[in-house]
């Protein structure tokens, strides 16, 4: 298949639209034409995994951290980012980097962590706003239903965990056909009264493309009207972190014990215990300092995130226990799940969880 195909399907999954403004996510070397000889998944594409991939002959790199992360000016082998780079390019390796993006679906990079935890009753920490929109289409009562399946099938009418969600009002419509028309009914010329639906949805703004072209294929007018307005209502589905349940509540020592279990960690640096039974537990992997007050607010005993500077840890102000457990340690699932979306979709095809341990963070005991 070609680098194209496996692109289009990471990209249903976690859309380029979610990525962070500060964020370089996408094919950052390479061609999408090309054949894929093989993909690897990593959580960096370092110098050393690119040379894994040319040892193997697989020509793509599936990659959380996109190597290129900012602007390289230079590119003569003196960084580790020139290196991995000038390798990529020398042997036509492509390297396609999916991070905040899949950082900010539920099923991505914290809903891996949450699996991990055990965690049940799971929802974003902190939703995105401005990131969905309404459609209103009227169309001829007959062709109501036809034209509701269609968009739902093309991504629409998705609320929380409900689908085919729309609202539907009979009504009225008219228009004058004129010279040079086909209309569906009515007579050139003359004004014409056609029984109508009223269909509205909403729908992810990502997905609006593909939602009219699967509307315009169905609908029954040579000159389809329709609204498309944009919601500040936050998405419940997409957004930076994840608020879960634990099964059973545990103590503060048992959770420690089992998050070290769990990522095999070597150590945890966290606040002061705060003598509460843990239940509900936020998370969000890599650098997620930014959602203690949003962790905090979610009612969440605890928040295990990342980076965390010394400042930082004041702000949990006992309200929560505060867990710092690593970048690459709270991140180090991401490797399987991509491996796992990517074996599930093309399972005939040549897809390698990297041998690489990319973690430049050590720890002397």
């Amino acid at each position: 298949m070609k680098i194209s195909e496996a692109i289009s399907f990471l990209e249903s999954i976690a859309p380029p639209a979610l990525q962070e403004n500060y964020d370089n996510a996408g094919l950052l070397t390479g061609s999408p034409d090309w054949e894929c000889t093989g993909i690897i998944t990593a959580l960096d594409a370092t110098e050393a995994v690119v040379l894994e991939a040319i040892e193997k002959n697989y020509n793509c790199i599936v990659a959380h951290h996109p190597i290129i992360f900012g602007g390289l000016k230079q590119i003569n082998g003196k960084t580790y980012v020139e290196r991995a780079v000038i390798a990529a390019i020398k042997h036509d390796i492509a390297i396609y980097a999916i991070h905040t993006n899949l950082d900010n679906v539920l099923v991505g990079v914290n809903g891996r962590i949450a699996d991990q935890l055990g965690l049940v009753k799971r929802a974003v920490l902190q939703p995105k706003n401005n990131t969905l929109r309404k459609l209103f289409i009227f169309v001829p009562l007959l062709f109501a239903e036809k034209l509701r399946n269609a968009i739902f099938e093309a991504g629409a009418g998705n609320i929380g965990n409900y689908s085919e969600c729309s609202f539907n009002a009979p009504g009225t419509g008219t228009f004058r056909p004129g010279e040079g028309t086909h209309p569906f009914s009515g007579t050139t010329g003359q004004r014409t009264y056609e029984e109508e639906m009223k269909v509205e949805v909403i729908f992810p703004a990502w997905l609006e493309r593909k939602i009219i072209e699967a509307m315009l294929r169905v609908h029954p007018y040579e000159e389809v009207a329709y609204d498309i307005i944009s919601l500040n209502n936050s998405s419940q589905t997409t957004g930076s972190g994840l608020v879960g349940e634990l099964p059973e509540g545990m103590s503060e020592h048992e959770l420690l014990e089992r998050v070290k279990l769990s990522f095999s960690l070597r150590v945890i640096r966290h606040t002061q215990f705060t003598s509460k039974m843990i239940k509900k537990i936020a998370i969000c992997g890599g650098a997620g300092s930014f959602l203690i007050g949003a962790a905090a607010a979610s009612g969440a005993d605890c928040y295990i995130t990342s980076d965390i500077k010394y400042h930082e840890f004041f702000d949990a102000d006992g309200r929560l226990l505060l867990l710092d457990i690593g970048h690459f340690e709270s991140e180090q699932f991401t490797v399987e799940l991509l491996f796992d979306v990517l074996r599930e979709k093309f399972p005939t095809f040549a897809v390698l969880k990297t041998g690489v341990f990319t973690n430049p963070v050590r720890y002397y005991l």
